[in-house]
């Protein structure tokens, strides 16, 4: 249970899923929570990262997401002294996976959400 002194101070209590609750003032989860319909491409990067699938709001592709890929295990381009090193695929309309590079566009727009 929450101190009941935070009651009248405007803030939010958060409860995660393993049942431990906190009590945040407003400005402090207002900063460090954001909704993840309305996200910038940082957020957006920071999702990617943690291997969420994101897509833009504004994309006319139907079905089209973003993913990040981190190449691992034996391959030949090891043996040959080479390294693969992580980046982002898209999977289109048509279903077909290629590496995407971000637009402007994309990098300044704030439509960007995850997909569940």
């Amino acid at each position: 249970m929450l101190s009941s002194e935070k009651a009248d101070k405007p803030g939010y209590r958060v409860k995660y899923p393993d049942g431990y609750e906190s009590w945040s003032p407003r400005a402090v989860f207002e900063e460090a929570y954001h909704p993840t319909n309305k996200m910038n491409f940082g957020l957006a990067l920071d999702a990617l990262k943690a291997n969420k699938r994101v897509v833009r709001k504004g994309w006319n592709g139907k079905d089209a997401w973003l993913r990040i890929v981190i190449p691992g295990g034996d391959n030949k381009e090891k043996d040959m002294g080479m390294e693969n090193l992580p980046y982002i695929e898209m999977k289109t309309s048509e279903n077909k996976l290629v590496p995407w590079l971000a637009s402007q566009m994309d990098m300044l727009a704030d439509d960007w959400q995850i997909v569940e």
